[in-house]
């Protein structure tokens, strides 16, 4: 079975990056000095490059990941993360303009154009979304409504006193919003027509929830801040893989244990190589993020490959019982059962008494179902699906808090 090849383009293109690195005094040139790398001139070539990863941009805090002169650095973003040393990307004002024309294309594969007016929900500052999602508005030429994360009281008098066409969040941002809308009644006096989603994995429930109560186009984004943010690829109208830019980006699919690449169309942890990047090139840079390569041509007519939706990172994965799960095997579970709607929550705990870990989930139901039949069910798809029987409770919907940046669906008191 074959996998995703460099075509010759991109082969010039990685053995450019690899002698800019290896010129520049940066983290990255040190470590292909250290394996011996002078050039890439074929897939095995590459295919021999070290894995880059987070724990490595970490080590280079604050600027050693910049391959570029100081004088050449007009931005620096850093990712979300909440424990240890965080992670900063320098940019250059290339790589600025590169992640504004790749997000320009994403609206533009929504269906997005310059009469639209999009309103931008995603938080400003050192995080990529906001600004990610401004610059390729700016860029498209369309009306960007900067409003930051926030203030749903105000979100939604700007929506609707000008009237905006494009919303952009997180999921959990965007149900929250959708939910707000139709409690107040508000659909019939808002102009929205679509929404652009990125930043969390997202199950088919939530996604039908949104669509329903807005009335709106969905269109899922892909990217993370180390390599320039999202933008690098999009779902498009026939909504069948996120379609990603491979003329800046090259993406490859391992298998998270063994690290070799998988055919085209299995299942394994995305690596990113950048193609373009000046300020903080990466190579072969493991993402964490779970899918595969979609195979073929897709019906939109695109040229550009495709990925699945992401199904979740390889470090979201919890056990219990000896047993490994996604939070998407619960959503798959969740979107079978009559009247569960896609909000929930897993605590795991350990109890000292009988030794045992114990889970509990709490799902949000409708009132017209039973909750305690619902329970029942949910609690038998666990046992014949993943073989664990947790403790389930259902609550009236509502119940569970809302985010404005992403939802914490799994709290592990095992490990606090």
């Amino acid at each position: 079975m074959k996998h995703m090849q460099l075509t010759k383009t991109q082969l010039e293109q990685v053995d450019a990056q690899v002698k800019r690195l290896l010129h520049s005094e940066s983290y990255y040139g040190k470590v292909l000095k250290e394996h011996g790398i002078e050039k890439v001139e074929t897939q095995e070539d590459f295919e021999n490059l070290p894995f880059s990863s987070k724990d490595d941009l970490r080590n280079a805090y604050p600027l050693g990941i910049a391959a570029v002169p100081e004088e050449d650095i007009v931005r620096i973003h850093s990712s979300s993360g909440t424990t240890g040393t965080p992670v900063i990307i320098p940019y250059t004002a290339k790589d600025v303009d590169d992640w504004a024309i790749m997000f320009a294309r994403c609206y533009e594969m929504a269906g997005i154009t310059n009469k639209d007016r999009i309103q931008i929900t995603p938080g400003y500052g050192l995080w990529t979304a906001g600004i990610g999602f401004q610059n390729g508005c700016e860029k498209l030429g369309a009306m960007a409504i900067p409003m930051g994360p926030g203030n749903t009281e105000k979100q939604l008098k700007m929506m609707e006193d000008l009237q905006t066409t494009v919303i952009t969040a997180t999921s959990s941002y965007a149900l929250l919003l959708a939910e707000e809308i139709d409690r107040r009644g508000l659909k019939s006096r808002l102009n929205l027509k679509k929404g652009v989603i990125g930043s969390e994995r997202w199950g088919e429930k939530m996604r039908n929830r949104i669509k329903e109560q807005l009335g709106i186009e969905l269109y899922d984004i892909y990217g993370l801040t180390e390599i320039y943010g999202p933008g690098i690829g999009i779902t498009c109208e026939h909504d069948c893989g996120i379609h990603y830019w491979d003329d800046y980006v090259y993406i490859e699919i391992i298998d998270p244990v063994t690290g070799k690449p998988v055919p085209d169309g299995e299942e394994g942890e995305i690596v990113i190589t950048t193609l373009v990047k000046e300020g903080a090139p990466l190579l072969r840079f493991r993402t964490h993020d779970i899918s595969r390569i979609i195979p073929g041509e897709c019906a939109c007519g695109s040229h550009y490959p495709r990925i699945d939706t992401i199904k979740g990172r390889s470090d979201d994965m919890f056990k219990v019982h000896g047993v490994n799960m996604f939070p998407s095997q619960v959503e798959d579970i969740l979107k079978d059962v009559d009247g569960a709607s896609s909000e929930y929550t897993i605590t795991i705990a350990h109890d000292d008494d009988s030794n045992r870990d114990v889970m509990l989930v709490t799902v949000e139901g409708e009132g017209r179902v039973d909750f305690e039949w619902m329970a029942g069910q949910i609690k038998s798809l666990f046992k014949s699906r993943i073989s664990v029987s947790p403790k389930v409770i259902i609550v009236p919907i509502g119940t569970l808090p809302r985010s404005e940046k992403k939802t914490k669906r799994v709290t592990d008191y095992r490990i606090e």
